[in-house]
């Protein structure tokens, strides 16, 4: 079990930048974990943007290689997702999620089992 909740949303003018952050609480400190980020771009579908698995190797989405960073704290007990040059495009609700390492959640970057409540970001013209 791993409780994940997200902070560090708000408004921001095209160009700026925010870092969202993610605290990690895991029932057990022996499971490994992808951890990632993902936007709910419509109702019923979430994108995922950014994954870092359990050996450290990342990997980001086309739409924001480049602009975000994704990143942990050596004992993983926080993510985060530094944004920047954002866009109007960029604005959605983002979560953080996690999977068991060898999840196909972890490659596809999709349906992770763990999800965090949300933080809105919202980037105004």
């Amino acid at each position: 079990q791993v409780n994940l909740a997200e902070s560090g949303g708000g408004s921001v003018q095209a160009g700026g930048s925010l870092r969202l952050s993610c605290s990690v609480s895991r029932e057990t400190k022996y499971n490994k974990y992808c951890m990632a980020w993902s936007r709910q771009v419509s109702e019923n579908k979430r994108e995922g943007l950014a994954l870092i698995d359990n050996d450290g190797q990342i990997t980001y989405s086309d739409s924001v290689k480049g602009r975000f960073t994704i990143s942990q704290d050596n004992d993983k007990n926080n993510l985060y997702l530094q944004m920047n040059t954002l866009e109007p495009e960029d604005t959605a609700v983002y979560y953080c999620a996690a999977d068991l390492w060898y999840s196909p959640a972890c490659r596809s970057m999709r349906d992770f089992a763990y999800w965090g409540q949300g933080t809105q970001v919202t980037v105004f013209s």
